[in-house]
């Protein structure tokens, strides 16, 4: 084979190693830090209540100098919420309450709700990223503790948020009343969800009635669904990170939710009723997988209106 042949068998080689570098600093240097906001009207309260602005954040995965996503985050109040709903994963580092503390105090006063994923309670662990694309993540090795209770007095205490692992409260906002239950994070079967009908019944009737998890597993969008859950909020999926431009669909959603509601506004149908599912695609990502691709971080304002 003649130089000339070898260059133009190996052009296509170069072009690809090309891209695949310019792909990779598209991710780790750009999209990470492209925050943004998805909206979405949903019409399912009574007829005659007014509108409820929801803030959904989820998977902060927050290292102390993630400066950027904390002042970023700390501007969400500006969409003046009515009601705020944290689906876990909060801290990616043994330190990273500190950054929670400044991208949620603006939102101190906001009524919220709060479920956990694994990174509330155990610290990342050193991985190979491609691991992620063969399917479920594993555990993480047990001795890595995080400060969950600190992470729930500045939530509680602080913020006067309430924290739904395997129960269920009510609250009123804007004159709705809304029950709200919610579950420990089903990744690590960790998820209790039998534990909520009892709490649930001693609870006064709700007009609006909320299901929140951090991992959307079919088991619990069914249980949920069979509980009366009006709206189902989720994370964990963070949208699959890294996606195909333009595709509908996820390459992994970390769970056994089907591929193409591993991120945004879809719906969920169990013993003949649908209601609607958000999957927040999240705000972070591991401190070990730094990337974001066709897959910006983001936050998501629901507004609830009358039916």
């Amino acid at each position: 084979m003649s130089r000339a042949s070898r260059v133009a068998a190996l052009a296509p080689l170069g072009v690809a190693g090309a891209a695949a570098v310019g792909a990779a600093v598209w991710g780790m240097g750009v999209e990470r830090y492209l925050f943004t906001v998805r909206y979405h009207a949903l019409r399912v309260l009574p007829k005659g209540a007014e509108r409820i602005r929801v803030l959904h954040v989820s998977d902060a995965h927050m290292a102390p100098w993630q400066h950027r996503k904390q002042e970023w985050m700390a501007r969400l109040a500006d969409l003046s919420p009515d009601l705020v709903v944290n689906t876990g994963d909060n801290l990616g580092h043994r330190d990273g309450l500190t950054g929670i503390r400044t991208a949620f105090a603006s939102l101190r006063g906001v009524p919220g709700l709060v479920v956990h994923g694994s990174n509330d309670y155990q610290e990342p662990a050193p991985r190979n990223p491609l691991r992620y694309f063969l399917g479920p993540s594993g555990h993480v090795p047990a001795h890595k503790h995080l400060d969950i209770d600190a992470l729930d007095r500045f939530f509680t205490a602080d913020l006067g948020w309430k924290v739904l692992d395997d129960t269920a409260v009510s609250l009123e906002v804007k004159g709705t009343r809304i029950t709200a239950f919610g579950v420990n994070d089903a990744h690590r079967n960790w998820d209790r969800p039998e534990l909520i009908p009892p709490v649930v019944s001693r609870l006064d009737a709700g007009d609006l009635t909320l299901g929140v998890m951090h991992a959307p597993y079919r088991r619990t969008l069914d249980a949920f669904t069979s509980f009366g859950a009006d709206v189902l909020l989720a994370g964990h999926t963070h949208g699959g990170q890294v996606r195909i431009p333009f595709s509908s669909k996820a390459l992994v959603s970390n769970c056994d939710l089907p591929l193409d509601q591993a991120r945004g506004l879809s719906e969920w149908t169990h013993d003949g009723r649908t209601v609607p599912l958000n999957v927040s695609a999240g705000l972070g990502h591991s401190i070990y997988a730094p990337v974001r691709f066709a897959c910006r971080p983001e936050a998501t304002l629901l507004t609830l209106l009358p039916r």
